[in-house]
């Protein structure tokens, strides 16, 4: 037995990288799966991991920004399993350009994903996570939702907004005596393909930017996995991934708003 056996846990964008991830390790752990991504063959990759670990799995296809469908799948998921006990709101996508460059459409893009995903996504469980008595919100943020850095103003804005929304969360449910624990995670570098998917402004060299960043990742998917859940068993407010995200996050502490004059330097040199 384990903190998750039995438990209804529903992921969003399963289809690669840490979702993947953890539906994999939740299945392993005994808990009954809802997976759902934009992705419907990297989704179909995941079913079969899923399905080889042992686990109950439902599947579907979804767009975490439509805010109507979700709402109809947080209906279904319950229709399917009888109740929902944990809520990885994990789908996400990344945009390069400066402010200057970039369109409104590609701001709204980017918000629509990752921050209005999150909102869909636990408005859409939550009524349902305090009928099951022990409910799990877990958001993921990103260490872009601690600090900000050139060219990624919109999932800066995205992944902050993530943070706030979620602390907010948690507070209420502890103030309001819902049964209901509340988690924010901050990822560093992850070796996902979040980078190699990401669309940028015009002019800029796609496989350069997909390159640093993979230089810059060193956290496999399925230890942030096993990161993330040890924080959800243990009721954390707060995940940090990877030691980048933690030496980062100590360096923001200390410098206050000096760092960005740091993270602007290493920027130029770095050509991000």
């Amino acid at each position: 037995m384990t903190h998750f056996t039995d438990k209804v846990a529903v992921v969003t964008g399963a289809g690669s990288g840490i979702g993947r991830a953890l539906a994999v390790e939740l299945a392993r752990r005994g808990a009954k799966l809802a997976i759902c991504d934009v992705d419907t063959h990297g989704l179909a990759d995941t079913e079969a991991l899923v399905k080889r670990a042992g686990a109950e799995v439902k599947v579907d296809h979804l767009d975490v920004s439509q805010r109507e469908l979700v709402l109809a799948y947080a209906d279904d998921v319950v229709a399917h399993f009888g109740q929902v006990n944990l809520v990885f709101n994990n789908a996400g996508i990344a945009f390069t350009g400066e402010v200057e460059a970039m369109s409104f459409k590609d701001i709204d893009r980017v918000m629509d994903v990752d921050f209005w995903g999150v909102v869909n996504g636990t408005k859409a469980f939550l009524p349902h996570l305090i009928e099951s008595g022990d409910g799990h919100v877990v958001n993921i943020s990103s260490i872009f939702g601690l600090f900000s850095v050139p060219t990624q103003s919109a999932y800066n804005a995205a992944k902050f907004a993530v943070r706030g929304f979620t602390e907010s969360l948690r507070q209420e449910m502890v103030i309001n005596e819902r049964p209901v624990k509340v988690t924010c995670v901050h990822p560093g570098g992850i070796k996902t393909n979040i980078a190699r998917n990401a669309e940028q402004v015009e002019g800029l060299d796609h496989d350069k930017l997909a390159g640093s960043f993979d230089k810059l990742a060193r956290t496999s998917p399925a230890k942030a996995a096993d990161v993330i859940l040890k924080g959800v068993e243990k009721n954390k407010a707060r995940v940090l991934i990877g030691a980048d995200a933690w030496v980062l996050d100590k360096f923001v502490r200390l410098t206050g708003a000096g760092y960005q004059r740091g993270v602007s330097a290493f920027s130029k040199r770095a050509g991000l």
